[in-house]
């Protein structure tokens, strides 16, 4: 079996998730929201990390359809990110990405020397490699690391972490930069209303975690 590839984790994560979890993690904040940069919205940039992700090998076509599809993976996961940061459970609709890519799954056991067994999938392309991500999170599930990956539970950022505070109660943002965001998008949407024209003050950089 070939050595696993060095992974590109987004932004140099401050709460990274324990591998394999991370590759869940990476997924997620492949996509900077509102309406930051995504990695996968482009076939030419997003090969190359798809590659490095193992979530496409090296040979396989890369796909318009491929892409749309691994994008609403990565919005079904955030979903339930966001449940496991205390936001509500995503409807039929959010998870059907996850289960197009089960549906479709084909995998093959292995035995390695030492007696460990393993799964193969069968195939290339985004949308056959995703089955390792969902398998990732049943192995998550049952050790219980899985309510620790959490996204912020502002709808303005969502980004994935990983909760490592003591009583399981961090977040990703403080609440000053998450108040902020949240008041400027409340004051843009007041002067829509009234159909005044006002400056976009979105940006700046990430608040490091709180605990």
């Amino acid at each position: 079996m070939a050595p696993p590839r060095t992974r590109w984790l987004g932004d140099s994560e401050t709460k990274p998730a324990p591998a394999p979890l991370d590759r869940v993690q990476s997924l997620v904040n492949t996509f900077e929201l509102p309406a930051g940069p995504d990695r996968l919205a482009d076939p030419a940039d997003a090969r190359p990390w798809l590659i490095d992700n193992g979530l496409l090998s090296d040979d396989a076509e890369l796909t318009a359809a491929d892409l749309a599809l691994l994008r609403g993976v990565r919005e079904a996961l955030r979903a339930q990110l966001v449940r496991n940061s205390g936001g509500p459970a995503p409807g039929d609709a959010v998870i059907a990405p996850l289960r197009a890519v089960a549906a479709r799954a084909t995998a093959r056991a292995h035995v390695g020397d030492d007696g460990t067994v393993g799964l193969a999938v069968i195939g290339g392309s985004p949308a056959d490699r995703a089955v390792e991500l969902l398998l990732i999170v049943r192995d998550a599930q049952r050790d219980g690391t899985w309510p620790l990956l959490k996204a912020c539970a502002n709808e303005d950022c969502q980004w994935a972490f990983y909760d490592r505070s003591r009583n399981h109660a961090g977040t990703w943002c403080s609440m000053a930069t998450c108040g902020n965001k949240l008041k400027n998008r409340e004051f843009r949407a007041r002067r829509r209303g009234s159909g005044r024209q006002v400056p976009d003050h979105r940006g700046g950089q990430r608040a490091e975690t709180v605990e």
